[in-house]
């Protein structure tokens, strides 16, 4: 009798058995009812692997996920074991009302049950639009059963009268030129139907590509695996791969709790400012370390910016696009550049360290998608954490993408309490606002909104976009896309909806920005603060029922990842 088929074996099949009392028995009845669906006793002695299915009629970042579950498959069946694919929740950015974020930590706790519910001894986890790398890795790290993640890749970029474009930097751009009036709506309609030509993620440098890059660092992904196009028979290629090295971390037992350590956490940070990342990385990335008791450093961060300039030359911080990150070596010849900065001997899911992988790694050369040190995009590291009177438990700005002269401002404020708000007054012809105002959305954090959505990118009011304004110091509780650029404060904490100082901010105060210092400050005076704050009552009440009544009762604010605190491995106390 083998390992594998020994009572005592907790694999395979034997693993995680239904409780019925009797341990034999649960496994006569789990045998008998897959042996439904076809297989032979052949196929289920061998290991398990299991497979996420992340596809969705309504994600077409998710279109090409059927193909890639076929090549893990291969990959799986080649390496001896036996792969069994499973349905997990399925979210893309524009079809999930309030907002994606709202659900993401619903798919993680998808992702975490069904890895610990069925019998697997490794999982594949396939990612791709914003939230699902995340949510997965989430789920993943709670449950730490070998894992391994895989990601749709990003789409190949549209074309309109000569002109390159993708999503969805230059969905944001073009509609600012639509509300402007210089783009006419029959000429938007049309581009509409080429800013997304294929499947796969956003093609710029939004949060569906920082967190792939991230998570490659992170050591979940296979060398090479961020960038390939999800058109690109690499991509395919890259899934076998993926499918085969499951079947071996299955038989090592390296667990995620092995891969992604401190150690590996700073990597993928440091990565985070070298491509000039979405704000939503660092949400993510705090998100994932607590599931795995790890706490990040939001000062160390900062550190590293300074330390690291950002390198690559994307939208929104640059010109290029993920396709050309693809062709000019990916992560590896980004990792080449800072090497000297990173955790080189942390492990990665292949089970070599960092700095094995960056070793074995083709040799780079001379190209401009990838700049050296010595000639960033920009210095002083993609996004800056920021603190004072206004976001005591801080902020964030991605500075590379930021108008550079208004990285040190002060200005009147002009405050929308709501998205409602926003929505029926920033077009309005008497709206009181000039350029060199501070736009302020209350009410649209974590539970404000609910959900915290990516509201951030305040649009410019409409009579300041037709004069030609094109950027105004913005700031809110929310998100922004990735892929969204302009001078806009971000997850100011606490928020609005808490109490934050964020709600006591009235039309006309004076707001103060200053990123070299890492200051936003309310210039009210205290006594004044202290009288509002006595007037301010929560903008609702607490919902009664459902999911939306476990998010509002759990759900943490952006400093530690917006988690549901008991999901945590260690809990904050409340």
């Amino acid at each position: 009798m083998s390992d594998r088929t020994k009572p005592d074996a907790q694999t395979g099949m034997r693993k995680g058995l239904a409780q019925y009392g009797d341990a034999e028995f649960s496994l006569f009845l789990r045998k008998a009812f897959i042996k439904a669906m076809g297989y032979s006793d052949d196929a289920l002695a061998r290991p398990i692997i299991g497979i996420t299915n992340t596809f969705s009629a309504y994600n077409a970042c998710h279109r090409n996920v059927p193909d890639l579950i076929e090549a893990i498959k291969r990959g799986v069946m080649l390496a001896g074991g036996l792969p069994l694919e499973f349905p997990i929740i399925s979210m893309h950015e524009s079809f999930s009302h309030p907002t994606s974020m709202f659900l993401r930590n619903l798919m993680a706790i998808d992702a975490e049950e069904m890895i610990r519910a069925q019998p697997m001894d490794a999982v594949v986890l396939i990612g791709g639009c914003d939230k699902t790398v995340p949510a997965l890795l989430m789920g993943a790290g709670s449950a730490d059963v070998p894992a391994i993640l895989t990601v749709t890749g990003p789409m190949i970029t549209g074309s309109h009268k000569g002109e390159r474009l993708g999503a969805c930097t230059d969905c944001r751009r073009l509609w600012g030129q639509h509300r402007a009036g210089a783009i006419g709506a029959d000429e938007i309609e049309e581009i509409s139907g080429k800013l997304a030509p294929g499947p796969g993620t956003c093609m710029v440098m939004g949060t569906a590509s920082t967190m792939a890059l991230c998570a490659e660092a992170l050591g979940m992904m296979l060398p090479g695996g961020a960038a390939i196009p999800a058109v690109d028979a690499d991509r395919l290629r890259h899934a076998e791969a993926t499918g085969a090295r499951a079947v071996a971390l299955a038989a090592e037992g390296l667990r995620p709790s092995q891969i992604m350590t401190a150690g590996a956490f700073d990597n993928a940070l440091r990565v985070l400012q070298a491509i000039g990342g979405s704000t939503n990385g660092l949400i993510h990335l705090v998100a994932i370390a607590g599931r795995l008791g790890v706490e990040l450093d939001m000062d160390k961060f900062d550190r590293m910016g300074v330390e690291t300039p950002v390198l690559v030359d994307l939208k929104p911080s640059g010109q290029h696009y993920m396709e050309d990150l693809h062709r000019a070596g990916g992560l590896a010849a980004i990792l080449r550049e800072i090497s000297g900065h990173l955790e080189t001997q942390s492990l990665t899911v292949t089970g070599r360290t960092l700095g094995q992988e960056i070793d074995a790694a083709p040799p780079g050369w001379e190209q401009d998608v990838v700049r050296p040190v010595s000639r960033p995009i920009h210095q002083g590291g993609g996004l800056r954490v920021l603190r004072g009177s206004l976001a005591p438990h801080g902020a964030l700005i991605k500075q590379a993408a930021a108008t550079p002269a208004l990285l040190r401002h002060e200005g009147r404020a002009v405050v929308f309490s709501s998205l409602a708000d926003m929505a029926e007054r920033l077009d309005a012809p008497d709206l009181d606002v000039k350029a060199d105002d501070v736009l302020v959305l209350q009410n649209a954090g974590p539970k404000g909104a609910p959900g915290m959505p990516e509201a951030g990118y305040i649009p410019i009011p409409r009579k300041l976009a037709a004069a030609g304004v094109k950027d105004m110091v913005r700031i809110s509780d929310a998100r922004m896309s990735g892929t969204a650029f302009g001078s806009i404060v971000l997850h100011i904490s606490p928020e609005a909806a808490e109490g934050g100082p964020l709600a006591l901010v009235r039309d006309g105060d004076r707001i103060a920005l200053d990123v070299a210092a890492g200051r936003i400050d309310l210039l009210v005076d205290e006594a004044e603060l202290a009288r509002r704050r006595q007037g301010w009552s929560p903008p609702h009440a607490a919902p009664e029922r459902g999911y939306k009544k476990l998010y509002w009762d759990e759900v943490l604010q952006a400093e530690h990842g917006c988690d549901f605190n008991f999901l945590r491995k260690h809990p904050l106390p409340r």
